[in-house]
């Protein structure tokens, strides 16, 4: 992100495509990236997730495990050697859990 910065900032003052006062700022979504739209779910597939739903499934809400992808609208993830679909409009909150 900061060479990415101090690269860009550098174009836009020789560029000068901005005549307010502005401040650049370079950020990324981090290691535990959060997934919102349904493509995320497909693209993360084999990474290990957390996933919140905002309604309880198998008296659960909180899922943490290996992500399979998204089939006909329900996030299929792998916990403890057991397979969940869970409904994509259900999710409060899903994010990748990174690995050291």
């Amino acid at each position: 992100c900061s060479a990415v910065s101090h690269q860009v900032s550098g174009v836009l003052d020789v560029e000068d495509p901005i005549a307010e006062t502005y401040d650049l700022e370079v950020s990324s979504p981090g290691l535990d990236r959060p997934l919102f739209k349904s493509g995320d779910f497909g693209r993360f597939a084999g990474q290990t997730v957390k996933i919140r739903l905002a309604v309880p499934q198998d008296g659960r809400r909180n899922f943490k495990g290996v992500l399979l992808g998204l089939e006909d609208d329900k996030v299929r993830v792998e916990v403890d050697k057991q397979v969940f679909e869970l409904p994509f409009g259900h999710i409060e909150r899903a994010k990748v859990v990174p690995l050291f």
